[in-house]
């Protein structure tokens, strides 16, 4: 009970409201409830808490494909560096849903060491993450990826160009770009 005098600003109920929610996300996270921990991983995204890295890497060595592709998808919203070299790890998941995920996350960090794991992704079986690796490649904007995108502009797959069109628009350098 708040005394006289005193007073809770809302902002520091809302703070303590997202406190708890950590909290209680970050163990739902180590349940034995498959159900829990994927609800947890996606949360702990949404939330956007750096404290949540480390225990989302973890998730990444889950067994169950669920948690492992929206840990990698929740460590993508939270933009933590520490995350990329367990993230360029998932990309031989043996999941395409994870491979995808990390792609994603991996394009939202935007490390240049992700750059030619990337480009080995672009080689995947799957067009999913073949065309989530030539996004994650152009917003990460590295001219390494130019000659790996242009070769994916003859992919059997549609999306996989379109991807790997837009990706190759978004690398640009400066000679290319006219002057006024």
């Amino acid at each position: 009970m708040v005394g006289e005098g005193s007073s809770v600003t809302g902002g520091e109920i809302g703070s303590l409201n997202r406190e708890k929610r950590l909290h209680r996300y970050l163990l739902m996270l180590e349940s034995e409830n498959l159900n829990d921990r994927w609800r947890a991983a996606d949360a702990l995204g949404e939330l956007g808490d750096s404290r949540a890295v480390q225990p989302l890497i973890q998730a990444l060595d889950d067994e169950y494909v669920d948690v492992r592709w929206k840990a990698a998808k929740a460590l993508g919203h939270l933009d933590g560096r520490e995350a990329v070299l367990p993230l360029i790890d998932c990309l031989a998941d043996e999941s395409p849903w994870v491979r995808a995920g990390a792609a994603w996350a991996l394009g939202n960090i935007g490390d240049p060491r992700a750059v030619e794991p990337l480009i080995r992704v672009l080689n995947d079986p799957k067009p999913r993450v073949r065309k989530m690796a030539a996004w994650a490649l152009g917003r990460i904007g590295n001219l390494r990826a130019r000659g790996p995108l242009v070769n994916l502009l003859g992919d059997a797959d549609r999306e996989v160009r379109l991807a790997a069109r837009e990706a190759l628009d978004e690398i640009v350098t400066e000679r290319e770009i006219p002057t006024i």
